[in-house]
């Protein structure tokens, strides 16, 4: 975790090197540095496009807990976009989120060559952690491009339809139990890591926390812990039924994001659990807003 004095030295280490370069001659390393910046204001754009499209899902899940699982709104990407489009000026916002989204998939790619920012941010395993989500967020962006020109098909309900027609392509293939099984363990392994770790504020280690106010502090750990969770569970979810579709070889048992959300409705708990779990959704939104002003990068 990184203290005070630890995330001191290393803005300030940087602050110098920025202020050596300004003072010289313009040169390669100027235009270096000029790089690294369009590259760290890609990122925060597209840590507040994120943000956007997981404070609506959570609030479309909320309406669904509150309303009743059978409203046809959507809780997932496709029903957020719908939602965006539907405002003034949609088209633009659509855009604005696309290539926000674009930004982070171009940050994450430079991580894969130069390393991420933080602790062991050098670790083979953290450029290949960086390497999939680069390649998970440019998907991502195209999909809402995609969206933003017209085409519907990434709309409200794709994510559903998406992973029963995934499945079902992979069950047609030789071992496809255990393709669809390993694929669907991973996410819920992933879910797993990602609610396990906002439980031990993992998240402000890339965090300017020295700098940080304690107020600004408590926000984060606040949005980090209970967002973090609310996302952890929704992966964990969607990983479960993979493993329910591969074990009993129906591609129907798969469930998208909006699935999955609905899922919480039906256990004891009741439709509080899905409200919960939609609040910390909306909730690791604000915190990703929180990511585009103080994360390290």
């Amino acid at each position: 975790m990184i203290g005070s004095k630890g995330t001191s030295g290393s803005n300030g280490s940087r602050g110098s090197s920025g202020s050596g370069g300004s003072s010289g001659t313009a040169g390669p390393s100027g235009a270096t540095d000029t790089g690294r910046g369009a590259v760290r204001t890609a990122a925060r754009a597209g840590f507040v496009a994120r943000g956007v499209l997981y404070v609506l899902v959570g609030a479309l899940a909320v309406r669904i807990g509150l309303s009743g699982t059978r409203t046809k709104e959507q809780a997932d990407r496709g029903g957020a976009l719908a939602e965006v489009a539907a405002t003034p000026f949609g088209a633009v916002l659509l855009w604005a989120l696309g290539l926000g989204l674009a930004g982070m998939a171009l940050w994450r790619l430079t991580e894969v060559f130069l390393g991420a920012a933080g602790p062991h941010g050098h670790r083979a395993t953290r450029r290949a952690a960086s390497a999939f989500r680069a390649v998970f967020y440019a998907v991502v962006a195209f999909l809402v491009l995609t969206f933003a020109v017209g085409e519907r098909g990434s709309g409200a309900g794709s994510t559903d339809r998406q992973s029963q027609d995934v499945t079902g392509r992979l069950l047609g293939l030789p071992g496809g139990q255990w393709w669809v099984g390993a694929v669907a363990a991973g996410v819920l392994v992933a879910g797993v890591c990602v609610a396990v770790a906002a439980l031990r504020r993992k998240f402000r280690e890339r965090l300017t926390w020295g700098r940080m106010s304690r107020l600004q502090r408590r926000f984060m750990n606040v949005t980090g812990v209970a967002g973090g969770v609310g996302r952890g569970l929704v992966f964990g979810a969607v990983g479960y039924f993979g493993l329910k579709a591969a074990v009993t070889f129906d591609p129907a048992q798969a469930k998208g994001v909006d699935d999955a959300i609905r899922s919480f409705a039906q256990t004891p708990a009741g439709p509080w659990l899905l409200v919960a779990v939609a609040v910390g959704l909306a909730l690791f939104g604000l915190f990703s807003f929180g990511q585009a002003r103080w994360r390290e990068m």
